[in-house]
């Protein structure tokens, strides 16, 4: 990723659009807002659409097209849009020499991912997806302390990402359509986030894997709803019900390239998990846990015993000091994350350096280990995963 100054320079704010209105796009917005940019435009599902967010969000343009987002000039774009379209906006955007904060996954196919990271090094425009939870300052702490030569070498990887939102059979989503949202829905939208972070807080590859996924609900309605809600009672009894194509629950067992083993259980349909990532690494002498629904808390045991760590901006890691907004005992969220995220690629985009920032070629392994686990739950066999560059 070659970082610059772009056109808005150390001099005045960084001119942003946002492409896409609906709740992440929200989140975008927001941490635009906080990182000190000028947000100046919106682009939504339709023209009517465009202008009715732009007035709610009081930004000068709504834009009619992705073609008049190109020939604007805004310095970065955030692409909130459905994942079919993700690649081809990228594409265009950074190709007009606009820095990209594209949200996951990279595209619906590997192809398309690997074309998106090729322009994006062929452009050199900054590129960065929102494999966020690597900015819970506990998330920091446990790269951290596993790291330390006292953690013992690394024996396991292991955990779970659930959530409820899509348990009741009402519950719907362009996510649910494979042309809209891509073949894989729980591992894509999810499972992704619990590999990436497991990858960067070991530093080890998943080398290989063996998967499987099931389909509880085998139809839903055809109509659509925000994500992380139900169709309203009256919509959903009268939608007409279709085929669901993409996965609810995912379960891998893997083995990285320094031979450790490990396993994650993926689901959109644990009653009662709202948002649960739950990572855990074993080592030689110690082991620890980051549980994202407690992310101001990073658990350390030892054969003696088990401490608890605090997340506090005057203890601990460098880069949780740095993340830690607030004070101990003031709870900070994934809101607080998002918005470290975007101010960091901010950074990167004047010129400044950051750790830990995801881009496209973290988008593209993203995409190559769900297209393994796609693969090995069609086929039933252990499966490699593609393109074991170094980290």
């Amino acid at each position: 990723m070659t970082s610059g100054s772009g056109r808005g320079g150390r001099d005045r704010p960084l001119r942003v659009a946002v492409l896409g209105a609906g709740m992440i796009g929200e989140v975008h917005r927001r941490a635009v807002l906080l990182a000190g940019a000028d947000l100046v435009g919106v682009l939504a599902s339709s023209p009517e659409r465009s202008r009715e967010v732009a007035a709610s969000w009081g930004v000068a343009t709504a834009y009619e097209d992705l073609a008049q987002v190109a020939a604007s000039d805004v310095d970065v774009v955030h692409v909130c849009t459905p994942n079919a379209s993700h690649v081809p906006y990228a594409v265009e955007l950074m190709r007009a020499g606009k820095h990209v904060v594209c949200e996951k996954p990279l595209g619906v196919s590997v192809a398309d991912a690997e074309q998106a990271a090729a322009v994006a090094a062929e452009t050199g425009m900054v590129n960065t997806m929102p494999f966020t939870y690597r900015f819970h300052p506990m998330a920091r702490e446990l790269r951290a302390v596993v790291g330390d030569a006292g953690f013992g070498a690394v024996n396991l990887v292991h955990g779970s990402y659930l959530q409820d939102w899509m348990l009741s059979p009402t519950s719907t989503s362009w996510r649910v359509d494979p042309v809209l949202g891509g073949p894989s829905r729980a591992f894509g939208d999810i499972g992704s986030h619990w590999c990436d972070l497991a990858e960067w807080v070991t530093g080890d590859r998943i080398a290989s894997l063996v998967a499987t996924t099931s389909i509880s609900i085998p139809q839903r309605p055809a109509a659509t709803a925000a994500s992380f809600s139900a169709t309203a009672p009256d919509t959903g009894a009268d939608a007409p019900l279709v085929d669901v194509e993409t996965e609810d629950s995912a379960l891998i067992l893997f083995r990285t390239v320094g031979g450790v083993a490990g396993s994650a259980v993926i689901s959109q349909l644990a009653a009662g998990r709202k948002n649960r990532l739950w990572l855990e690494v074993d080592g030689g002498r110690r082991s620890a846990v980051f549980d994202q629904e407690d992310a101001e808390h990073l658990w350390v045991g030892a054969e003696d015993g088990a401490t608890v760590l605090n997340r506090d901006p005057n203890h601990g890691s460098a880069e949780q000091r740095r993340l830690s907004s607030l004070p101990a005992g003031h709870a900070q969220g994934y809101a607080q994350c998002f918005e470290s995220f975007v101010a960091d690629t901010y950074a990167v985009i004047r010129g400044e350096t950051r750790d830990g920032l995801p881009t496209f070629a973290d988008g593209l392994r993203a995409a190559r280990i769900c297209d393994a686990t796609l693969t090995s739950a069609r086929t039933g066999g252990w499966v490699d995963v593609a393109g074991m560059e170094p980290r």
